[in-house]
């Protein structure tokens, strides 16, 4: 999430979230042989792997039995829903995934939280638009509709051609500014890999001249035939950023999306890049169509960039 926050940021500025634990009471005037201890759990806010029921038997005089009630684990506690959906167990108790209904969604603290849909239709949140996109699971809009940029939806000029062809140059010079930014600020933050800063090092060391946005596009041209190398594993990194469920090689509608919603109200070149960018018109985008659009020759697609 770091690495996203940082992401956003470097576009934005571009133009373009322990049980409480109690202790079973084992009252000293009566100590009887059998103490039974109720312990009340809340299993919502529960971390992976922590134990719902610690008991401190602590040091005692004489050997006691000390009997627990047993706490059944929520098995919801630990099953994933996509957006959309809330996990609900069956008369078995078994968890399954229904749809959110849109009312139970949090109220919305202002329009930086409304999104826009494909439908072209302001949702309050975007818990309320993928809740209402599940109640339409199984059908043709709700197969069509996505999510389509954060904030209310409003008028976007069309994308000329001669922005178009800008808009792939500011791109991938935005990508190396982001890792080369993640690179600086990785102290001891995790934000790249050991594989990855290794990869980026280099670009670092050549890129003190050059500050995203304070060049012409004439000069980023140029520097982009003479440092080429240096967008090679950016324009990579960026696909295996994007290429998570699943990771499959392909970059879906959904898997855009945190590269397209946060961009498409600064920058109305967007969609269509992204729509060029699938040559073959299959609804997904391959690393051989990705790397094709930001300038990448053939000979330098390597999927082993991608880790």
């Amino acid at each position: 999430m770091r690495v996203w926050i940082v992401f956003l940021l470097c576009l934005a500025g571009k133009a373009l979230t322990a049980p409480a634990e109690e202790e079973p009471v084992v009252e000293e005037a009566s100590r009887s042989v059998c103490v039974c201890v109720c312990v009340c759990v809340c299993v919502c806010d529960l971390e992976v792997g922590t134990n719902p029921v610690q008991v401190e038997t602590g040091e005692f005089d004489e050997a006691i039995e000390v009997v627990e009630d047993v706490v059944a684990e929520n098995p919801c506690l630990n099953h994933h829903c996509k957006k959309g959906k809330v996990c609900e167990v069956d008369d078995s108790n078994t968890p399954m995934c229904v749809c959110q209904d849109p009312s139970t969604c949090p109220t919305s603290a202002g329009e930086f939280e409304h999104v826009c849909g494909t439908d072209n239709k302001t949702y309050d949140s975007s818990c309320h638009f993928f809740a209402s996109k599940c109640a339409l699971e199984g059908t043709k809009k709700g197969h069509k509709l996505h999510l389509d940029y954060i904030g209310p939806c409003k008028y976007i000029a069309p994308c000329l051609d001669n922005e178009l062809s800008e808009f792939p140059l500011r791109m991938r010079d935005w990508l190396k500014n982001v890792l080369v930014t993640l690179y600086e600020r990785d102290e001891d933050h995790n934000l790249l890999t050991e594989k990855q800063k290794l990869k980026v090092k280099k670009i670092y060391e050549n890129e003190k001249r050059l500050q995203a946005g304070e060049h012409s596009l004439d000069l980023l041209a140029h520097d982009f035939e003479k440092n080429y190398n240096m967008y090679i594993f950016p324009v990579h990194w960026q696909f295996g950023q994007l290429d998570q469920h699943p990771v499959d090689g392909y970059l879906s509608h959904t898997e855009l999306a945190p590269l397209r919603a946060p961009l498409i109200p600064m920058e109305h070149c967007t969609t269509r890049f992204f729509e060029q960018c699938d040559a073959d018109a299959d609804k997904y985008i391959a690393l051989e169509e990705w790397a094709t659009c930001f300038g990448i020759k053939e000979q330098d697609i390597d999927k082993d960039l991608i880790f």
